[in-house]
C-alpha cells in the first residue's frame, strides 16, 4: 500500500453494500420486466410456452411478480434503507460491512431458490407467498439480521432525532416479519421434501393469506417506499419536507388503518359478512392518510418546481407520488362491495396493481437510483440527462398504454360476465369474453415493451456513469480525433 493511499481517511459509512444493491436492483428490474413482457405475449399467443411445463403462464407469472416485488423492489429497499439510516442517524451501519453483506447476499440467495422453485412447480400456491418452507425459513433468518442491522444503527445514532423516513422503514421491516411468519406457518411433508401443508385451513387460511397479501402491499410496497420518498425527494429538490407534522400523522394513521384492510379481497366469499364490511370501511378510510402523504410529497417542491425541467430524475419521483395518489384512490373505490362485484377477477384489478407497481414503486426507485448512482460512484452527475428524459417519457407512455388497456378490458369483462338475454340466460360464453380481450392484451404487451425499453436505456446510462466518462467528452472525442 502506498503512503498516499494509507493517508486517506477510512470511509465513515458502509457503502460497498449499497453499490452492490444498486447493481442487483437494476439487474432484477430488467429480469422482472422481461418476464412480464413474455407472459403478456403468451396471453396473446399461447403457443409461446413452446409446450414446456417450465415456461407455462402459471409458472412464469409468480416468477414475474416475485421478481418485480421482492427482487427488484426488495433489493432497492435494502440498499436505500442502509443508505438512509446511516446518514439520518450519522452512524455507521450496525454490524458493519459483514452484517450488511450477509443481509444483501442472503436475500439474493432467497430470491434464487424461490425463483427456481417456481419454474420447477414447487409452490405453496399463495399469492405473494409462493416460496415453500425451506425458502421461508432462510428468509426469516435473513430478515432478523436485517432488523438487527437497521434497528442497531438507529439505537447507536449520533443524531438525537429519528427522522420520519426511518419510521416507515422500521414499520416495513417489523410488520413484514410478523406477516411472513404467521402466513407461512406450515408442516413439511418430509425434511428433504419440497412440499408442506399450511397450519391454517379453509376460510381461516384465506383470511390470513389476504391479511398477509394486502399488508404486503401496504407495508412492503407502500410504507417502505414512502420512507424512500420522505428522504430522497427533499434531498433531490434541496427543500425540507413540506410538513413534518403531516408526515407523522401520515405514518401513524397509515400503519393503524392498513392492517385491517385485507378482507376486501374476499368480498362475496365464505368470509363472514362483518369481516368483509370491516375491510371495506378501513380501505375507504385509507384515502385520508394516503392522500395526506401524497400532498406532503408534492408540496415539498413548493418554490422548486423549476427543478422538474432540469432534473428528470426528480421528475420520476414526483410522478411516482402522483401515481401513488391515483392508486390509493382507486384501491378504496374497488373495495366498495358494489364496485367489487364488477371489478373482481377482471383485468381491472391487473390495471390497478400495475398503476401502483410501475407508476409508484418502479418510478420512485428509478428517481432514487438516478440520485444515488452518481453519489455512490463519486461522479458529478449521471452520464446523460437526455437519456433520463427519454427513459421517463418512454416508461410513462408504457404505463399509460398498460393501465388504460386493462381498465377498459376489465370493465368490459365484468359487464360481459353479468350480461343476460331476455330469457335470463348468459348472453356471452366465457370463450367469447376471452376473444374480446385480445386487442387490449396486445396494447398491454406494447406498453410492457415500452417500459422494458426505458429500463434498458437506464442500464446503459448507469453503466456509462459508473465508467466515469461524461457525455460531453464522449461527443467531443471523435471530433478531436478527426
Amino acid at each position: 500500500m502506498s503512503s498516499q493511499a494509507a493517508a486517506l481517511p477510512k470511509p465513515r459509512y458502509v457503502e460497498d453494500v449499497i453499490r452492490a444493491a444498486i447493481v442487483l436492483c437494476i439487474f432484477w428490474g430488467v429480469a422482472a420486466f422481461t418476464v412480464g413482457v413474455v407472459i403478456a405475449a403468451q396471453l396473446v399467443w399461447p403457443q409461446l410456452s413452446f409446450d414446456s411445463e417450465h415456461l407455462t403462464f402459471g409458472r412464469l407469472r409468480p416468477l414475474h411478480t416475485s421478481a418485480a416485488i421482492f427482487a427488484f423492489g426488495g433489493t432497492a429497499l435494502i440498499g436505500t434503507a442502509f443508505h438512509v439510516v446511516q446518514r439520518t442517524c450519522r452512524a455507521r451501519l450496525f454490524g458493519g460491512a459483514p452484517l450488511g453483506w450477509f443481509v444483501l447476499l442472503g436475500y439474493q440467495f432467497f430470491i434464487v431458490i424461490a425463483a427456481t422453485g417456481y419454474l420447477l412447480g414447487i409452490t405453496q400456491s399463495k399469492e405473494y407467498a409462493e416460496p415453500e418452507w425451506y425458502a421461508d425459513l432462510w428468509l426469516t433468518i435473513v430478515w432478523v439480521a436485517y432488523l438487527v442491522a437497521y434497528l442497531g444503527t438507529v439505537l447507536k445514532r449520533e443524531e438525537p432525532h429519528i427522522y420520519v423516513a426511518n419510521w416507515f422503514y422500521l414499520a416495513f421491516i417489523i410488520t413484514i416479519a410478523m406477516l411472513h411468519i404467521v402466513n407461512n406457518l406450515a408442516i413439511p411433508v418430509s425434511i428433504t421434501g419440497s412440499k408442506s401443508y399450511s397450519a391454517w385451513a379453509g376460510v381461516q387460511d384465506a383470511m390470513i393469506q389476504w391479511w398477509y397479501g394486502h399488508n404486503a402491499v401496504g407495508f412492503f410496497l407502500t410504507a417502505a417506499f414512502l420512507g424512500m420518498m420522505y428522504y430522497y425527494i427533499p434531498k433531490a429538490a434541496n427543500r425540507p419536507i413540506y410538513s413534518y407534522r403531516l408526515s407523522i400523522v401520515h405514518f401513524w394513521s397509515l400503519v393503524f388503518l392498513y392492517i385491517w384492510a385485507g378482507p376486501h379481497h374476499l368480498h362475496y366469499t365464505s368470509l363472514p359478512d362483518w369481516a368483509q364490511t370491516l375491510g371495506m370501511v378501513f380501505s375507504v378510510m385509507l384515502w385520508m392518510p394516503s392522500w395526506g402523504g401524497m400532498i406532503n410529497g408534492l408540496m415539498t417542491l413548493s418554490g422548486a418546481w423549476e427543478k422538474l425541467r432540469t432534473d428528470p430524475g426528480l421528475r420520476f419521483s414526483v410522478t411516482a407520488v402522483g401515481f401513488y395518489g391515483m392508486a390509493t384512490f382507486e384501491g378504496p373505490v374497488m373495495s366498495i362491495k358494489a364496485v367489487n362485484s364488477l371489478s373482481h377477477y377482471t383485468d381491472w384489478t391487473i390495471g390497478h396493481v400495475h398503476s401502483g407497481a410501475l407508476g409508484w414503486v418502479a418510478f420512485i426507485v428509478f428517481g432514487t437510483l438516478y440520485y444515488l448512482v452518481p453519489r455512490m460512484w463519486n461522479r458529478p452527475a449521471m452520464w446523460s440527462t437526455r437519456l433520463i428524459g427519454w427513459h421517463y417519457w418512454i416508461a410513462t407512455i408504457g404505463i399509460v398504454l398498460y393501465i388504460t388497456a386493462m381498465w377498459v378490458s376489465g370493465i368490459m369483462q365484468g359487464l360481459m360476465w353479468r350480461a343476460y338475454d331476455e330469457l335470463g340466460f348468459l348472453q356471452y360464453s366465457f370463450v367469447e369474453t376471452v376473444a374480446a380481450m385480445k386487442p387490449f392484451y396486445m396494447i398491454r404487451l406494447l406498453g410492457g415493451v415500452f417500459f422494458l425499453s426505458g429500463a434498458l436505456i437506464m442500464v446503459y446510462n448507469v453503466w456509462r456513469t459508473v465508467r466515469g466518462q461524461s457525455e460531453a467528452a464522449a461527443t467531443l472525442r471523435p471530433a478531436i480525433a478527426a
